[in-house]
């Protein structure tokens, strides 16, 4: 019996080492998936890698050049931005020169309009006081003759001797005031 255990215990096997039919078993399983997944699977895998690959870089150079497109806008656009800013600053200068010729025309043209006014006015206030000067002496004419009648109790208006009394009279009045007002401008 001995004997016997001794036979059976060289017949159990090692749990770690399987036996060679499933060794050979999952070889051939082993080598059939390895190739169904080698011929089918695999070629799949890699055209699909390939034409995501293709779309990433198409992409990529769809985007390049949208940059390139959107680069070149934008130097366009700066450069227009920059032409604009030109003109308008052309513009405003021109509006300046502009305001100061109009200014300056306005101005002479006031000054002109001032100065005919103020010789139209001086002109007018000239032939007033010529007209009230002339009216005055008529009225201080006809005063002096109407006093000098009274104190001399004889008529004096038709007379040619009292309108040269009465002028010579003015004429020595005017000739004091202008004295007056010479001596009077002199202090």
């Amino acid at each position: 019996m001995q004997t016997a255990l001794i036979i059976a215990a060289e017949e159990t096997h090692n749990p770690l080492i399987p036996p060679v039919y499933d060794i050979v078993w999952s070889l051939v399983a082993f080598v059939i998936i390895f190739i169904v997944m080698w011929r089918v699977v695999t070629p799949r895998i890699t055209k699909m890698l390939d034409e995501r690959t293709d779309a990433i870089e198409g992409g990529i150079k769809k985007a390049e050049a949208a940059q390139e497109q959107a680069a070149a806008a934008l130097d366009e656009y700066n450069k227009q931005l920059a032409d604009a800013r030109a003109e308008a600053s052309r513009i405003r200068e021109q509006a300046r020169a502009d305001a100061t010729s109009i200014g300056n025309e306005v101005r002479e043209q006031a000054s002109a309009d001032a100065a005919r006014i103020t010789a139209n006015a001086q002109a007018q206030i000239e032939a007033e006081r010529q007209s009230a000067l002339q009216s005055l002496r008529s009225e201080v004419g006809t005063l002096a003759l109407g006093l000098a009648s009274g104190v001399i109790g004889e008529s004096l208006q038709d007379d040619a001797k009292a309108t040269a009394v009465v002028d010579r009279f003015l004429a020595d009045l005017e000739s004091s005031q202008g004295a007056q007002t010479a001596a009077g401008t002199e202090h």
